[in-house]
């Protein structure tokens, strides 16, 4: 477990079993790296469909360690952080529904192509 900074700039305790190295910096654009002065280079739609995939997977992990900080509080007696958190959580995988459908209907016009 380590330290890092929360939005507010306070010291919080986070530990889990992975590294976050995703293969590449939060720094950059995800914009479609082929596309130049609005002219697709083919591929755009390769570049969203793996971007949203991965954002996908990436969200739900985040919400699943969320979910068990607001167990962790709840079991120190923290029950209003852990509730407002689990309803964080659940605003989340509301957002994480839309990027779904956005993907399953980029991959609908992808088919119709």
């Amino acid at each position: 477990m380590h330290l890092i900074n929360d939005e507010n700039g306070n010291m919080v305790p986070h530990g889990h079993d992975h590294e976050h190295d995703y293969g590449h910096s939060h720094e950059h654009s995800h914009g479609c790296s082929s596309c130049s002065e609005g002219e697709c280079g083919g591929n755009c739609t390769e570049e969203v469909v793996a971007l949203l995939n991965y954002m996908l997977s990436h969200n739900e992990h985040h919400a699943q360690e969320l979910d068990q900080m607001a167990e962790n509080l709840s079991k120190l007696g923290m029950e209003d952080a852990a509730k407002t958190i689990k309803e964080g959580v659940a605003d989340f995988q509301k957002g994480n529904m839309r990027l779904g459908l956005a993907l399953t209907l980029v991959k609908e016009h992808l088919k119709e192509a």
